[in-house]
């Protein structure tokens, strides 16, 4: 089994289609059959959020083995549709999606020819604008992704908390309490959220958000039976393994 997995996206169309284009090449070179599990973050602060919808709905309509999780920004657009004064409890200043300038809907309603007035109008443009279809595809994203190797999550998980009991809450916005936990979870985490400088293996989880929405690169990985990579234009090369590593 081959996995592929791909980090936090947010609305770099281009950044996207190259990564699929190095595994697609990578991916032939082994067989082909391989999966791609998406970890979230498809919206936001980048430029072309629509087009990364369009593009991975299409990949999926075409049958293209293409999981896409669900992030925390992932939650705002379709949460404003049908429930425009809604601030999701994870923000710690409490502010709209609206009017707290670095989570970046401006430009994911820009890329829908939305611009941003008053929540009233705003909303109203939204319901013109944005395809329901979008609305409905993005509100379905599952949570997580499992596989013998590893477990594909947005954020992270709660330890010691069973699969099935964990909160969205948790999955898609978790940081204290997860990054700072060496405990083994059963299964490599696989996650997104967080953004580090190189995509880390820290024993019991792997890092791969690498800061595509801040000028950084967007990185995918490959999970199978030669062990774990990070893909790059040169071909693979091995993500160094902790020595302590609780789970391989």
């Amino acid at each position: 089994m081959r996995t592929y997995a791909i980090g936090d996206i947010h609305g770099h169309i281009e950044l996207l289609r190259a990564a699929h284009e190095l595994i697609a090449r990578d991916d032939a070179a082994h067989g082909g059959g391989g999966t791609v599990v998406h970890v979230g973050d498809l919206l936001d602060r980048g430029p072309d959020s629509r087009a990364v919808v369009e593009h991975l709905m299409r990949g999926q309509a075409e049958g293209r083995p293409w999981i896409v999780l669900r992030g925390n920004h992932d939650r705002f657009l379709p949460r404003f549709a049908v429930e425009p004064g809604w601030i999701d409890p994870g923000l710690s200043s409490g502010r709209h999606w609206l009017d707290h300038e670095s989570l970046g809907a401006a430009e994911t309603l820009a890329a829908y020819g939305v611009e941003i007035r008053d929540h009233v109008r705003t909303h109203a443009d939204v319901l013109r604008a944005v395809p329901e279809v979008h609305l409905r595809w993005l509100s379905a994203l599952p949570l997580w992704h499992l596989i013998p190797q590893a477990l594909f999550v947005h954020a992270g998980i709660r330890p010691g908390v069973d699969l099935s009991q964990q909160t969205e809450h948790d999955l898609v916005w978790i940081r204290k309490g997860f990054l700072d936990d060496a405990s083994d979870h059963g299964v490599l985490v696989v996650h997104g959220h967080t953004p580090v400088g190189k995509v880390t293996h820290f024993g019991n989880r792997l890092a791969i958000d690498t800061g595509a929405a801040y000028g950084g690169p967007l990185s995918a990985v490959v999970f199978d039976d030669t062990g774990l990579h990070l893909l790059t234009e040169g071909g693979r090369e091995p993500i160094p393994v902790p020595a302590n590593a609780a789970v391989m």
